[in-house]
C-alpha cells in the first residue's frame, strides 16, 4: 500500500502524518521532495529559489521523484509506505507547462508507479489566508493565495485525471475528525 497525504502548504499534512506515525509504526514514512540523500539537496535548491527558471525547478523535483521511487518505493512494495506529497504535487506545482506534458514527464520519473491511496486536505481561500498570516513563507508560499488555490485545484484535477483511489477532506475540520476519515479510508 502506497498512501500519500497531499495538500497545499498549511493544510495540515504534518499534523496528520504525526498521527499516522503513531498508529502505523511498521510503515515506512517518507516525503517528496527530500526523502532521499540526493532529494534533500534538490529540495533545498528548489525551496530556496536557486533555480531561476520554472522549468529548471520542475526538473529538480522530477530528479528527486525518480530517486525517491528507486530508493524508497520500489524496495518497499511489500510494506505500507506513507508519503508526505507525491507525483500529484509534482504535476500540480509545475503549472507553467501543459498538464499533459507535465504528467508524461512525471510518469517517466515514477516509472508509472502511482500511489494506491491519496488523501487531499483542502483549504478554502479564507482558511488559507488565516493560516499563512501566522508564519514566514518560503519561495513557493510567497507566490500568494490565488497561486496556492490554483495549485490545490490542479491537485484535485490531477487525482481525478489519473483516476486514482482518493478522498478529499475539508482541512478546516478538527484534527481528530480528519484523522478518523483518513484511517477509515486507509482501512476501507
Amino acid at each position: 500500500m502506497y498512501v500519500v497525504i497531499e495538500g497545499i502548504d498549511t493544510a495540515g499534512k504534518s499534523t496528520q502524518l504525526d498521527i499516522l506515525q503513531k498508529k502505523y509504526q511498521d510503515a515506512i514514512f517518507t516525503k517528496e521532495p527530500g526523502g532521499t540523500e540526493i532529494g534533500i539537496k534538490l529540495r533545498q535548491m528548489a525551496l530556496n529559489g536557486e533555480a531561476k527558471s520554472k522549468v529548471a525547478e520542475m526538473f529538480l523535483f522530477l530528479a528527486d521523484r525518480a530517486e525517491h521511487i528507486e530508493e524508497i518505493i520500489k524496495p518497499n512494495e511489500d510494506k505500507m509506505v506513507i508519503s508526505d506529497r507525491s507525483v500529484i504535487s509534482g504535476i500540480s506545482y509545475a503549472s507553467n507547462l501543459p498538464l499533459e506534458v507535465v504528467t508524461s514527464l512525471n510518469l517517466i520519473a515514477t516509472s508509472n508507479i502511482l500511489p494506491t491511496h491519496i488523501v487531499l486536505l483542502e483549504l478554502t481561500p479564507e482558511e488559507l489566508t488565516k493560516r499563512l498570516s501566522g508564519k514566514s513563507n518560503d519561495s513557493i508560499e510567497s507566490r500568494g493565495i490565488d497561486y496556492l488555490i490554483d495549485i490545490q485545484n490542479r491537485m484535485k484535477h490531477t487525482v481525478e485525471m489519473l483516476n486514482l483511489n482518493h478522498i478529499f477532506i475539508d482541512a478546516s475540520l478538527s484534527i481528530e475528525e480528519i484523522a478518523e476519515k483518513i484511517e477509515e479510508f486507509i482501512n476501507g
